[in-house]
């Protein structure tokens, strides 16, 4: 387990920042002075999107138990899970929209999409469909 490091896992984080720019979601800080240090976050619209890491934070499709020293790992794991749910719960009091998202399944669909709801982003798709539908409405009456 030594080779498992608890900070700065750039590469998750390089991931997501890639992503990000790449879906054209831009004006997010990393690592705002704020409760719980998000990895990135949108403090105009208090949007925090935290990356979390499979091992560090028990993710249910892929975590796998340590073999050695359980006892440490077992409290460690379990506390990193209390003081995301304390921090969860301190910046939905303050007003802010919390994400989550599993180091391993950052490249899914899904993600990008909970980000732009979050940011109150509609996918241009769907702009188009709405604008559409108003117009053949507006053309009926």
């Amino acid at each position: 387990m030594a080779a498992v490091k608890s900070r700065g896992n750039a590469s998750t984080e390089l991931k997501m920042r890639r992503l990000l720019r790449a879906n054209k979601l831009n004006g997010w800080r990393r690592h705002v002075d704020i409760i719980g240090t998000p990895d990135f976050s949108w403090p105009n619209k208090k949007v925090a999107l935290f990356v979390d890491g499979c091992f560090w934070h028990k993710c249910p499709h892929c975590f796998r138990k340590p073999k050695s020293n359980l006892d440490y790992w077992g409290n460690k794991i379990k506390s990193n899970k209390a003081r995301d749910q304390r921090i969860n719960k301190s910046l939905k009091q303050a007003g802010w929209n919390v994400i989550r998202v599993w180091e391993c399944k950052i490249d899914q669909p899904g993600t990008i999409a909970k980000v732009k709801k979050a940011l109150h982003i509609k996918d241009k798709e769907e702009k188009t469909h709405r604008y559409s539908l108003r117009r053949t409405h507006t053309n009926q009456t």
